[in-house]
């Protein structure tokens, strides 16, 4: 299983992502997430830099593959504009990105003051939106007249020789077979077997399973705890809440109803390389083909030497 670095755009500036991700080049991981936000999830976190200026620069200072974990093309931009941010920041990395997309939160999405769509709604303007990426990617001029979006006379004209792979983030049910059908792979945050099955056997086939998990790296559990409980209490919220609230400080109140021992099931905290062991094994047992790491709090130094030092010798 490829070991990538997920780096959050919600926590840490601009500099600092780019300072992790020669870092994490320098450790040996393999690849890069970066997040897609226009808010944080609570202030803790504090930071929002805009994915493709953080995509352009990231191409100037490693060179591993770079997946947007997850991009939104449906509502805070249109997927005419995403088709060509796309393009560029394949260009940019000689063919080494994918677009991940999904359907998107109303954190991030209603800032407009449009009407934040049920589910099932969301599905179809994401099923559209790609739609008319792959157009675009096409080369020429493209008219589109859809239910949800209009193109007119629309070529990209800086393209990258082949068009960035789309992987579909999924979670309920209707949402992994809209990704097996229509996505070039597959994206979670779950060790969660049966949906890594539904995948494959819903059209998904051979394609590649990405998934993603947190750690807050001390030098105790204890510590690593309080840290992720610091910076991202939210993890802790259930349910479709992180798809419909719409902004940090409700994201602050409901995690109010979050206690800090919650967190151990979301984090790996503190600095045992077992405990990271255990996790990586719990994704490849589910499936996954890459599984990608963050890091919360400014320790993420100490993570890199682990991971260095101790945790991919042993993978590999």
């Amino acid at each position: 299983m490829k070991i990538g670095y997920f780096l959050s755009s919600e926590e840490f500036t601009p500099a600092e992502l780019l300072e992790q991700a020669r870092g994490a080049e320098r450790a040996g991981f393999e690849a890069l997430w970066i997040s897609d936000h226009y808010h944080p999830w609570v202030d803790a976190q504090g930071q929002s830099p805009f994915v493709w200026s953080m995509i352009g620069a990231l191409s100037q200072v490693c060179s591993l593959p770079v997946t947007t974990a997850v991009t939104c093309p449906t509502v805070r931009i249109h997927p005419a504009v995403i088709a060509q941010a796309a393009a560029t920041s394949a260009v940019l990395h000689g063919g080494r990105f994918v677009l991940g997309v999904g359907t998107g939160e109303a954190l991030n999405e209603h800032i407009f003051g449009d009407a934040w769509p049920q589910a099932d709604v969301r599905l179809e303007m994401l099923e559209e939106a790609v739609e008319v990426l792959r157009a675009l990617w096409g080369g020429g001029f493209v008219n589109h007249h859809g239910k949800h979006y209009t193109v007119e006379q629309a070529r990209i004209y800086t393209l990258p020789d082949t068009p960035p792979p789309i992987y579909v983030s999924g979670f309920g049910p209707k949402s992994i077979d809209l990704a097996a059908r229509i996505g070039d792979g597959y994206v979670s945050t779950m060790p969660d077997a049966e949906m890594v099955r539904r995948f494959r056997e819903n059209g998904g086939g051979d394609k590649p399973c990405q998934a993603g998990f947190k750690a807050a790296y001390a030098d105790s559990e204890d510590e690593g705890m309080r840290i992720a409980y610091e910076r991202w209490p939210n993890a802790g919220v259930p349910g479709e809440l992180s798809q419909v609230l719409p902004s940090p400080r409700h994201f602050e109140q409901a995690a109010e109803l979050v206690k800090p021992e919650m967190l151990k099931e979301a984090f790996v905290c503190g600095n045992s390389v077992d405990a990271h062991l255990e996790m990586i094994d719990q994704y490849a047992k589910a499936g996954f083909d890459e599984l990608y790491v963050a890091n919360t709090g400014p320790h993420y130094q100490g993570l890199f030497d682990l991971y260095q030092r101790e945790v991919l010798p042993r993978l590999r």
